[in-house]
């Protein structure tokens, strides 16, 4: 339970902080650095950075950001699956 709300907490995160950096955007204020926006996707925020980008369109064109921000998606749903499959994670770790 403590997982859920941790994952959930992240994800709403990371959808304002898109929302966040596009409003910085429009008034020429100083950003949230890629580099924050992709970390908050990884550690699990990816299905947040990513409605927030369609949102708040913003980031949608950019590369490799965009790109990035898909591998960050791919890596959330490996580690779910790997959390939720305890016997895969058994046979590929031991």
């Amino acid at each position: 339970m403590t997982l859920l709300l941790i994952l959930a907490s992240i994800n709403v995160i990371a959808f304002i902080a898109f929302g966040w950096d596009k409003r910085l955007a429009e008034t020429h204020q100083r950003r949230i650095p890629e580099r924050t926006l992709l970390a908050l996707a990884l550690f699990g925020g990816a299905l947040g950075a990513l409605i927030g980008q369609q949102v708040f369109r913003h980031k949608t064109q950019k590369q490799p950001f965009r790109t990035l921000l898909w591998l960050c998606a791919l890596a959330n749903v490996v580690a779910a699956v790997l959390w939720l499959t305890p016997d895969l994670r058994a046979s590929l770790f031991g």
